[in-house]
């Protein structure tokens, strides 16, 4: 089968679907999509709220909880206790199929009717304000968090002990400000590290011990600005930037210079063969893929371990293979999943499922766990189930669904944007592929504005000490602004506060407090990120020690995350490694 180019149905921008693709969708039994892949993927980043929580009662018993939906959603939401107890059955609220109505329009009601859990979470302790978290103990304000012990203020944290205001971690202890590391220990304030202990302000380094403010080294140890020091000599030089907020900021700002002047890699991809995208580590033709690891012949893929043969899918890891179209969750032996979201347990065999639970054998249900063999949540026999399953399809067909902006949802398209109950400045696609408010609800996605704030605020971030020297535990409790004062697009939440665990972590670690709120601070660090696109680029190496010479700069190219209007210098592979190595 040779290469097609379509028009995207949405963006109305044309997109290609390789051969590879036709035979994994020959493979699972669905149509070709008729949106373009990033189109796809915010589609599905529109259902995953993990940072605006609200304070609200549980719609059983009444207590008061933290939930990612707001108190004026329509649905009832429980608390997580409530949620899984026996008082209550999703199958309840299962209805017939209606052969008159678009099937999404009745999964769409479905949904608005079925109970949802306020938090998704499974196997954690003391983590009321966390949000995607599994295993976890000692998780505060932090989302994507899994395997991980005293996590606070961070996102995608795995295997992970200790971990203040970083992104993207994995098997690495006692970090601060941490930036897509692994393998880490008492690191701050870094860049893409592996395997380093006691360093700050590092940008793409490995196996670094005692280095401060230094880029592409390897292997190093009393390194300053990229020189090498005996050990009180390095001590020495850094003093001056250590314990006040001053101190840091000015190295902050020689950091974001460094960073400037330092070789980029076309990608970071480690130890990873035919694979192309971004972030990616121990995979096996990873194709447009970025934030993974262990993973293989996937493609479209954000955030999502050890899976295989699946396509478009975010958040999703652990085993799981043959999986499309599909956002949160996933377990090990989870297999043939389409148009899903948030599955923790082990499933298979689900189609078009909202919020479920070790089930098999779904189509158009929400809430269910433990079932099989149910259609809008109405419990078949197996007989009746695979009778069914095949005209709902054709159904589906014959009786689209259409969207307010006419789109149209056959068999084989995952749900329409206004089926999602978060608005898109909630979601990660904010994080993303960030909107204004007209932008937003000129493509059809809904927005929510601020909520009325009556807080006073306790001290102005002005007002804060230089150093944690001088500060004790009266400011814990302590209403402290926000430095951004609600001024951006960040999800700021205008102020915050100090918790004991975290001041003991900024004693210990000689830390000034922070000026931002946690989700201003969190968007400080995605902003040193490459976004989830790639460009097609030559290398920049004109070394003239490298293989090609001087006279002949490297003619290699490369999928890159690096816009072509970038001012960093990238290098293919080869030149990286002659340069670094």
């Amino acid at each position: 089968m040779q290469s097609k180019t379509k028009n995207c149905q949405n963006c109305k921008k044309d997109f290609t679907i390789e051969p590879e693709d036709f035979n994994f969708y020959k493979k699972i039994k669905v149509p070709p999509p008729t949106w373009c892949p990033e189109c796809r993927l915010v589609r599905r980043l529109i259902w995953r709220n993990e940072r605006a929580l609200y304070k609200i009662p549980c719609a059983m018993c009444g207590e008061s909880i933290f939930s990612m939906y707001h108190s004026r959603s329509p649905f009832p939401v429980y608390c997580l206790k409530c949620w899984y107890g026996d008082d209550w059955s999703p199958l309840d609220y299962g209805e017939e199929i209606n052969w008159n109505k678009p099937f999404l329009e009745q999964v769409r009601d479905l949904m608005g009717k079925v109970p949802r859990a306020a938090l998704w979470q499974t196997s954690t302790q003391n983590a009321e304000f966390a949000n995607f978290s599994r295993d976890n103990k000692d998780a505060y304000l932090s989302y994507s968090v899994i395997e991980s012990e005293k996590v606070y203020y961070s996102k995608n944290t795995d295997n992970s002990e200790e971990i203040f205001d970083s992104l993207d971690i994995y098997k690495s202890e006692h970090c601060y400000e941490v930036n897509a590391g692994a393998h880490n220990y008492n690191c701050q304030h870094s860049l893409y590290i592996r395997n380093c202990i006691d360093s700050s302000f590092l940008f793409d380094c490995a196996n670094c011990t005692n280095c401060f403010l230094c880029s592409n080294l390897r292997n190093k140890s009393y390194y300053f600005k990229n020189q090498k020091y005996s050990k009180e000599e390095y001590q020495n030089k850094i003093k001056e930037y250590s314990g006040s907020y001053r101190a840091i900021s000015s190295a902050q700002k020689e950091f974001n210079e460094l960073m400037q002047d330092a070789i980029h890699k076309y990608a970071q991809i480690v130890a990873s063969s035919g694979s192309s995208g971004n972030d990616l580590a121990d995979c096996k033709n990873a194709k447009e893929s970025f934030n993974g690891f262990e993973m293989e012949n996937v493609k479209y893929v954000l955030r999502c371990l050890m899976t295989r043969d699946c396509m478009d899918i975010t958040n999703i890891g652990r085993g799981t293979e043959l999986i499309y179209e599909s956002v949160s969750g996933g377990a090990e032996n989870s297999q043939n999943l389409k148009f899903i979201v948030s599955s923790p347990g082990e499933s298979h065999h689900v189609e078009y499922t909202e919020r479920f639970k070790s089930s098999s054998y779904l189509f158009g249900c929400a809430g269910l766990f433990s079932k099989n063999y149910c259609i809008l949540n109405k419990q078949y026999t197996k007989e009746e189930y695979e009778a069914l399953a095949p005209k709902i399809v054709e159904h589906m067909d014959a009786m689209p669904y259409i969207d307010q902006k006419g789109r149209i949802y056959k068999y084989g398209e995952f749900f329409p944007p206004e089926f999602t109950p978060f608005a898109y400045n909630e979601t990660i696609a904010q994080e993303y592929f960030p909107l204004t408010k007209t932008e937003a609800l000129g493509r059809g996605y809904q927005w929510k504005d601020n909520d009325e704030r009556n807080f006073k605020i306790d001290i102005k971030s002005t007002d804060l000490p230089d150093t944690i020297a001088g500060v004790d535990e009266s400011i814990v409790g302590k209403v402290i602004e926000c430095e951004h004062k609600g001024a951006c697009a960040e999800q700021c939440t205008e102020a915050f506060k100090i918790i004991i665990p975290e001041l003991q972590f900024y004693k210990r670690m000689n830390l000034p407090l922070p000026r931002l709120c946690p989700n201003c601070r969190h968007y400080q660090r995605f902003k040193q990120r490459n976004p989830l696109k790639l460009w097609h680029r030559s290398c920049m190496c004109d070394k003239d020690n490298h293989f090609h010479g001087k006279a002949k700069p490297c003619r290699n190219e490369f999928e890159t995350p690096y816009a072509p209007d970038r001012p960093e210098r990238v290098f293919c592979g080869s030149c990286y490694n002659k340069e670094i190595y």
